[in-house]
């Protein structure tokens, strides 16, 4: 069977008010915060244009504006970018209802704004044609090894499953792709998270997952966005 790699969509969470960044997020929205020269969020949609995405979504809320002005349309980057307003936040699945008009059906990539990592989105092709291929909608998780501030982790993963309990457990990288049947019947412009259909379709048995052990970090505070940027700058 030829397999079609239809693989173009990706949408990244950009409506967070980024409370633990203030006070530098009282007036720039938080994907707009620089590490190396160039705002966190630019980081990803160069990632995800290098692995050939063509279209990018971005959800944004707080100084949504700034976001739009500063990113265009995308051609620079060789991409497609579109925005999905919100007026207050809808967290993440809330915010995939809202966009699914941008989206289009199949498969994607969601990932968040405030993530620096040097993953290779091409990678996820193989497990999106898989997805695609399935009856009932499922997801596929990037899994990265636990940080000190989450020991615990969020899933078992063995053997490319995602289960609930179990061992070795690791932490949700916030890179994953998502099939977009799991959100038609949520109406746009409600509020909900994503956690609750993690844990419904990874006990469905319909959540497969990765390991990923190269670069990742979640800039959450000013002192890791400081960080970040001496690294980038001396890399």
């Amino acid at each position: 069977m030829t397999m079609t790699h239809a693989l173009k969509t990706a949408m990244i969470f950009a409506a967070g008010r980024g409370e633990r960044m203030r006070p530098l997020t009282d007036t720039c929205p938080k994907p707009l915060l620089e590490a190396g020269g160039k705002p966190l969020i630019v980081w990803q949609i160069e990632r995800l244009a290098a692995a050939g995405i063509e279209t990018v979504v971005i959800n944004h809320a707080w100084l949504g504006e700034q976001i739009e002005s500063a990113l265009g349309d995308g051609s620079r980057w060789g991409v497609t970018l579109r925005y999905s307003a919100e007026t207050s936040a809808l967290e993440t699945a809330g915010g995939i209802a809202q966009a699914l008009p941008m989206i289009g059906d199949g498969v994607f990539i969601a990932v968040s704004g405030d993530i620096f990592c040097d993953f290779d989105y091409a990678t996820l092709r193989a497990p999106a044609d898989a997805l695609q291929t399935q009856q009932e909608p499922g997801m596929h998780l990037v899994m990265v090894p636990n940080p000190p501030f989450h020991p615990a982790g969020d899933f078992a993963l063995k053997n490319g499953t995602l289960a609930l309990e179990g061992a070795p457990r690791y932490t949700f990288g916030n890179i994953g792709l998502y099939d977009t049947r799991m959100f038609r019947d949520l109406a746009p412009g409600t509020r909900r998270a994503l956690t609750p259909y993690y844990r419904e379709t990874i006990a469905a048995g319909r959540a497969r997952g990765e390991l990923y052990e190269g670069r990742w970090e979640n800039v959450g505070t000013p002192a890791q966005l400081r960080t970040l940027d001496e690294e980038l700058r001396t890399r």
